[in-house]
């Protein structure tokens, strides 16, 4: 059983544009990305636009931002899943950028293992970018501030999730988007008192949301952060 997913990207107005391999990047760590069975890319040379046709991996119990919407937050065992940071280690090993974390592109499978999926932003590149990509609230300072960014966004991007995760609400969420980006770059967030999270919780979360890419921590160290040890199922499932 599968679902698909069609992606259509104007490639005329793109500084950078997605990595046409998209497809072919399953080999990196299958078990960790949702699998595409079929690709097919189309091109209209009227409009300019490009078709991406995909036909995915069945993942048996959806988005990951369904369960979060269903219990408004997450347990510490549930919010600890090391697979993304495993799967973001090797798209990095790889010089894959994904750009684009978020609960609507991690998906549970019928086990309930996380799958990383949607890499219409992702880019694969030794160099910085300099290309605002990815949604508004997971947006690193220095894609805010229109500077370049490395594969160090997708670490701030795992400090977002898990806030997130913990507390039901991004931590920069703000009513506009100016609103957004000025708290972003002022690293205005604090943890609310309820509901409870622990202190090695949040952390790991000071750790990953810090301004200066060079310092966040990276990702072979949050495997082995007190936090996730503790919480993480070996299994990578994140049981409802």
């Amino acid at each position: 059983m599968c679902t698909s997913a069609t992606k259509e990207e104007d490639q005329k107005k793109e500084e950078e544009n997605p990595n046409p391999d998209l497809y072919d990047w399953g080999w990196i760590l299958a078990d960790l990305l949702v699998k595409v069975n079929y690709g097919q890319r189309e091109k209209d040379s009227m409009v300019g636009l490009v078709t991406m046709k995909l036909i995915l991996e069945y993942a048996g119990k959806g988005e990951l931002y369904g369960l979060l919407s269903k219990n408004k937050h997450l347990t510490e065992k549930q919010a600890a899943t090391c697979n993304l940071a495993k799967a973001l280690a090797n798209f990095h090993e790889k010089h894959i950028i994904h750009r684009d974390i978020k609960p609507e592109n991690l998906l549970l499978d019928l086990e309930g293992r996380l799958k990383v999926a949607d890499f219409g932003w992702s880019v694969q590149s030794r160099s910085k970018r300099h290309t605002m990509r990815g949604t508004l609230d997971y947006l690193a300072p220095e894609m805010v501030e229109n500077k370049g960014h490395d594969y160090t966004v997708d670490t701030w991007t795992m400090g977002i999730l898990c806030y997130e995760f913990l507390f039901g609400v991004p931590p920069f969420e703000a009513e506009t988007q100016k609103e957004t980006f000025e708290r972003i770059k002022k690293l205005d967030y604090s943890f609310p008192p309820t509901p409870h999270v622990s202190v090695e919780a949040k952390n790991l979360v000071r750790l990953l949301l810090v301004k200066d890419p060079s310092k966040r921590l990276p990702l072979t160290k949050i495997l082995v952060h007190p936090w996730i040890v503790k919480n993480a199922d070996p299994s990578g499932a994140c049981s409802e």
